[in-house]
């Protein structure tokens, strides 16, 4: 099991910044940086046909699976929530996995949870992102998924799908991503990335019925 898992999160990482959409845009950024997606932006300066989005870094991808194999993969345990993600997930065609391992990075399923910096409930809004998705009440689970879905699926398609970027960008801002033209040289980012990584291989088990060994 242990082989197959370290097989599967290695394909992720080295497979899952890869675009199989025929437009690429480059953006570059203020800084120079440059950054790959599929989403039509305004700022895009050039747009290649039919070539994919450059693989990430092989030292970030050794380095994250470094990250991911200092912790075993939790065993997937289902919450009271399960039902109410995968409803929501489905309709903004965003993988119910993620979306569980987001909230268990975030908030450990508490919908009460506030950061010191200000995010709130399950998926940890920040106002500005709840206001932006239009999210009544962040406190309400099912108004918080909402909200986090949306986001979620707005940064899959502003990065083409490219799953480190969204993750990373979910944590540190689309502004940090794209002037760093990649995964930001942040460590709480990178932790980060590796937990949602880590926590997603284990609800992917869940989904296919397969339960962690010890």
């Amino acid at each position: 099991m242990r082989v197959a898992v370290w097989g599967a999160v290695s394909t992720v990482l080295l497979n899952v910044a890869a675009s199989a959409a025929s437009d690429v845009y480059l953006i570059r950024t203020r800084t120079g940086a440059r950054v790959y997606t599929n989403a039509p932006v305004q700022y895009a300066s050039r747009i290649y046909k039919d070539q994919p989005i450059p693989p990430a870094p092989e030292m970030f991808v050794r380095r994250s699976l470094a990250m991911i194999g200092r912790t075993p993969v939790p065993a997937p345990v289902p919450t009271s929530y399960d039902a109410l993600i995968r409803e929501i997930a489905d309709r903004y065609n965003v993988e119910y996995a993620l979306v569980k391992a987001v909230i268990k990075a975030e908030s450990d399923f508490d919908y009460r949870a506030v950061s010191p910096k200000g995010a709130l409930g399950l998926m940890q809004l920040m106002p500005q992102t709840a206001a932006l998705h239009q999210v009544r009440n962040v406190f309400l689970p099912r108004d918080n998924i909402e909200g986090g879905c949306r986001h979620l699926r707005m940064l899959l398609d502003r990065y083409g799908g490219n799953l480190p970027l969204t993750i990373a960008a979910y944590n540190a801002g689309t502004r940090r991503v794209e002037e760093a033209g990649g995964i930001p040289p942040i460590p709480e980012t990178r932790e980060y990335l590796a937990r949602v990584l880590r926590y997603r291989i284990a609800y992917l088990r869940e989904g296919a019925g397969v339960i962690a060994r010890r």
